[in-house]
């Protein structure tokens, strides 16, 4: 279902098909009156490519529709300066309206840790999105989302919660 670019909405763009599975789960577990905030994009194939379409597909939409807010859900594949890395490249007026999320190593190592699958843990980011909680968010793999997790919350709250 695509979000109503005219409200505030959210767009999340997956690295690879094990994200795109996260933010599915994500979204399984919204109330289905907020469904047409947030919708989940095909697989860019990399975080690169994630970087490369936001620049090349979406900075123009962004700057057309205020209410858009974007989540690049990648992997960081344990490289600390990938989000310096990421943010660097998105266009400083649209940063507050950018989000940069994902494993600290990937999301494969988030199913063998025991988390469940990535539908299941798609759900419990939501529920702790929802809650205010970090149960979920406090685990090892996720940790370096903490910064932009606070600002997420910030604007995400009252579009899906």
């Amino acid at each position: 279902m695509a979000a109503n670019k005219h409200q505030p909405h959210v767009l999340v763009l997956p690295e690879d098909d094990a994200n795109h599975q996260l933010a599915t789960g994500f979204c399984l577990s919204l109330e289905s009156s907020v469904l047409r905030g947030i919708q989940v994009l095909p697989v860019a194939g990399g975080w690169t490519q994630v970087v490369a379409g936001f620049l090349s597909d979406h900075v123009i939409y962004m700057e057309r529709y205020p209410n858009r807010l974007m989540v690049l859900l990648i992997d960081f594949d344990k490289d600390a300066e990938r989000l310096n890395y990421v943010n660097a490249r998105i266009p400083a007026h649209l940063r507050e309206r950018v989000f940069m999320l994902g494993a600290w190593s990937e999301p494969e190592e988030l199913k063998k840790a025991n988390l469940g699958s990535y539908e299941t843990i798609g759900s419990k980011i939501a529920r702790d999105c929802r809650d205010g909680t970090a149960t979920i968010w406090d685990h090892e793999l996720l940790r370096n989302n903490v910064s932009e997790l606070a600002r997420l919350r910030e604007v995400i709250s009252p579009i899906l919660f």
